[in-house]
């Protein structure tokens, strides 16, 4: 018993010695999650009448809570040998797991705060629900780094995090993508290993599928919130920026997904299918609210992607090489990066017009 606790004190310490789970959350990086605060009394002042009977049905599937009781461990959570892990595939594990515990974070405390200052009751009865499960997924998520002796200490996360200001349609348009690629991107790998169980080497995965639920839902309240003001999809400036958070949200996916070889090879997936796959659902789901879709099957599409992902991978090389040349390199893979965003966001889009009513469940 002793030599078993020993031995388990012992992996905690190593895997906590290698990986500070707290410091590779804090850091902001064009890559990493952020936190983001906002407008919150242009928040307060939104007006859900346009969009009241499809509002109210949303607000009471959520207040049902109906994973109340999802994100607990229980005789499917099977133990992990993290000694035993590949090397390779637990530093991107676990990188992974950061990443996305520091997402879901991020969400709990842009929401809450928004909730804590607001009067408007439709806003704030919203928030509460949407903190409520981001809270949810982000413990959860770090509970199975607990499990490796390496969880992030989210009450420091709140202190030391940079916070970047996103005026309020801005904030929409990039957490609605962001909610809406999450339901892709976890309901894909579930699907899949659903189909190759061999492959599912934690047992997280088991619970991607009410956890994109989750993810779905929060991304119709924010559909619903863009319907409350009809510029906000329809004016040409503003559809010059669903393009820009389009073309952003794809292609940091793709660059930061690529950085993950291991971990894909481990779920048995081809990063670029799975990637085009994932871009695919987000587009369909999308059309309920946006006016224009990337065209993700044009022939500059991929190509210029992978451009994207040399150039990050060469500004990471540059600037652990450091000093004058290493600055000089990361500044001419930065302006390479900058040259293959161009070349995305100038792909010609595909222009449509959304359903009249703007609710969709999920089906994937």
């Amino acid at each position: 018993m002793n030599a078993h606790a020993t031995t388990h004190d012992e992996l905690h310490a190593e895997v906590a010695s290698q990986f500070d789970t707290t410091a590779m959350a804090t850091e902001t990086t064009l890559l990493n999650p952020r936190f983001y605060t906002t407008d919150f009394d242009e928040m307060d002042r939104i007006d859900v009448s346009p969009v009241r009977k499809e509002w109210d049905v949303l607000i009471a599937q959520m207040k049902s809570d109906p994973n109340k009781g999802h994100f607990k461990k229980n005789a499917e959570w099977d133990q992990i040998d993290w000694e035993g892990m590949d090397p390779a595939l637990k530093v991107e594990f676990i990188d992974f797991l950061v990443s996305s515990c520091t997402a879901e974070f991020s969400g709990c405390v842009l929401y809450k705060e928004m909730k804590r200052r607001g009067t408007n009751p439709d806003i704030c009865e919203l928030f509460s629900y949407m903190s409520r499960d981001e809270a949810r997924h982000a413990g959860f998520i770090n509970d199975a780094l607990r499990e490796a002796g390496v969880a992030v200490n989210l009450g420091f996360l709140t202190r030391a995090k940079k916070y970047t200001y996103f005026r309020p349609k801005f904030i929409y348009y990039a957490t609605y993508l962001s909610e809406k690629i999450g339901y892709a991107r976890y309901i894909t790998i579930f699907r899949h290993l659903e189909a190759h169980p061999e492959h599912r080497f934690h047992p997280i995965f088991k619970w991607f599928k009410e956890w994109c639920n989750d993810e779905f839902s929060h991304g119709e309240a924010f559909a619903l919130l863009m319907r409350t003001d009809a510029k906000l999809t329809t004016s040409w400036a503003n559809k010059l920026w669903i393009r820009f958070f389009l073309t952003a949200v794809y292609s940091t996916m793709w660059v930061r997904d690529h950085a993950r070889v291991e971990f894909h090879k481990a779920l048995g997936v081809d990063i670029d299918v799975y990637d085009q796959r994932v871009f695919q659902v987000t587009s369909e789901i999308a059309r309920q609210v946006f006016p224009i879709e990337l065209d993700i099957n044009h022939p500059r599409w991929i190509p210029n992607l992978r451009r994207m992902n040399a150039a990050f991978v060469g500004m990471e090389d540059a600037h652990r090489r450091g000093g004058i040349g290493g600055k000089l390199a990361k500044f001419g893979h930065g302006l390479k990066a900058a040259f293959a965003f161009a070349r995305l966001y100038t792909i010609p889009v595909i222009r449509q017009t959304p359903p009249e009513s703007v609710r969709m469940e999920p089906a994937y």
